[in-house]
């Protein structure tokens, strides 16, 4: 298990992820407060749901019994505006950085500048237990704890049952995305895949690579200036193979250059569907659109449900991982009430509830016996199984640099070449590394 991040000194400089943090100079500084009761009052930074964290902020703060109350501030929609706001405001040394929803790639970038407070080790080792293997990967920077799993999000193959039937493939052992690919082409039918410019791609070329046995970042935790990356390799090769048959061969449909999560799960559930890699919120969305009458109710009989695609046969499957880590900022007048907080939020039966009400799964393995999640998530199993087999995005402080070179030249599929884009994407990505391109 990863070491409990110690307290140590914070450098605001030091490094050129730290420098890009700070340009943010024009960032609103909060100072952290207390009710007119005296009772100090906790933000907790949460990203766009369906009311689940705000719910959870209220149950614990009843649980507090008046040692602090919770309030939450709402993060843009999209991750590269999260990014930058919780980058300005902890490099301005906002006071009201208490608690923070992180995805998984910001946490080396904050973390490896001094910008989160440190995990107590007491808290790291009650948060850590039964954590799925994924996530708590997530979670680690340079071996230590630094950031407290809250829920762990993976994709999964969903398939229809009647295409996989009519091209003969038994869903009950492991599939290729060669075998999808040409059972999709069998039948004439859409593959699912998010082929826009946007951080779904990284998702999709890192998920490939890690699959293939290789890494699109090598030495995660070393300088800009001696960083290797994996994309011009037999792994990087093979993830191209497959995003460039796709959109070369119009597998993945006509919106295939602009295809998001929401656009191909519409694909995916109308006549052209037939296997779709995306996340778990696509069962309960199905259901309510069965439920008001907009999807014919045979659908929900004909989709299942499987691990993510072998890239070579045989070997173990990567899948993306996603989900939220939970933060607090170096600079918040209530550490240890801020992680006391966090504490009582990821408690398993408080993400029971988050993966029934907001269709978010959860780290901790307890949460699956859930009856309530079981029944709303048949396929509680398989998405614990595959975030057990979870493979991070890049792990590094130049995170936003690598992610955006890969939506730059992996975009559109159908532009991708198996024998130059790995090449020109990893010298692209090492040339604005060392400053002498621009993203």
């Amino acid at each position: 298990m990863a070491k409990v991040a110690r307290q140590r000194g914070y450098s605001r400089g030091g490094t050129r992820a730290a420098a890009g943090l700070v340009l943010a100079v024009g960032a609103t500084l909060l100072t952290g407060c207390a009710a007119d009761d005296g009772t100090p009052t906790l933000t907790w930074y949460i990203n766009p749901d369906d009311g689940g964290q705000a719910e959870l902020a209220s149950r614990c703060t009843d649980a507090a019994d008046g040692e602090y109350r919770i309030e939450t501030s709402l993060l843009p929609s999209d991750a590269a505006s999260q990014r930058e706001q919780l980058a300005r405001r902890l490099a301005a040394g906002d006071q009201t950085m208490d608690i923070m929803s992180l995805d998984p790639p910001f946490v080396p970038e904050l973390a490896e500048p001094g910008f989160l407070a440190p995990v107590p080790e007491d808290v790291a080792e009650r948060t850590t237990r039964n954590i799925v293997e994924g996530a708590l990967e997530g979670a680690t920077w340079n071996d230590e704890i630094v950031a407290v799993p809250f829920w762990a999000n993976t994709q999964i193959l969903w398939y229809r049952k009647s295409v996989a039937e009519a091209a003969g493939l038994d869903m009950t052992q492991p599939v290729t995305w060669d075998q999808i690919i040409e059972a999709a082409r069998s039948q004439g039918k859409y593959l699912g895949v998010q082929g826009a410019r946007a951080e779904s791609m990284t998702v999709w070329v890192n998920a490939l690579v890690e699959s293939a046995g290789g890494a699109i970042v090598e030495n995660p935790e070393a300088p800009a200036d001696e960083l290797r990356l994996g994309l011009d390799t037999e792994a990087g090769t093979k993830a191209a193979e497959i995003v460039s048959t796709i959109g070369k061969d119009g597998l993945g449909g006509p919106g295939l250059p602009t295809q998001t999560e929401n656009t191909s799960m519409v694909q995916f559930q109308g006549d052209q569907g037939s296997f779709m890699v995306n996340y778990p919120f696509v069962w309960p969305a199905t259901n309510a659109a069965v439920e008001e009458g907009s999807l014919p109710a045979t659908l929900i009989d004909d989709i299942g449900w499987a691990l993510y695609p072998q890239v070579n046969a045989g070997e173990e499957t990567a899948p993306p991982l996603g989900g939220i880590d939970l933060g607090v900022g170096a600079d918040s007048r209530y550490p240890d009430l801020a992680y006391d907080a966090i504490e009582c939020i990821v408690q398993p039966e408080n993400q029971a509830y988050y993966f029934v009400s907001n269709g978010n799964p959860p780290a901790n393995t307890d949460a699956y016996n859930d009856q309530a999640a079981l029944e709303s998530f048949p396929m509680a199993d398989t998405i614990r199984e595959s975030l057990e087999l979870a493979k991070p995005r890049p792990q590094t402080p130049y995170y936003n640099e690598v992610s955006t070179g890969i939506q730059q030249t992996w975009t559109p599929p159908a532009d991708v070449d198996p024998q130059t884009t790995p090449e020109t994407s990893q010298e692209f990505i090492l040339a604005v590394l060392r400053g002498e391109k621009l993203l």
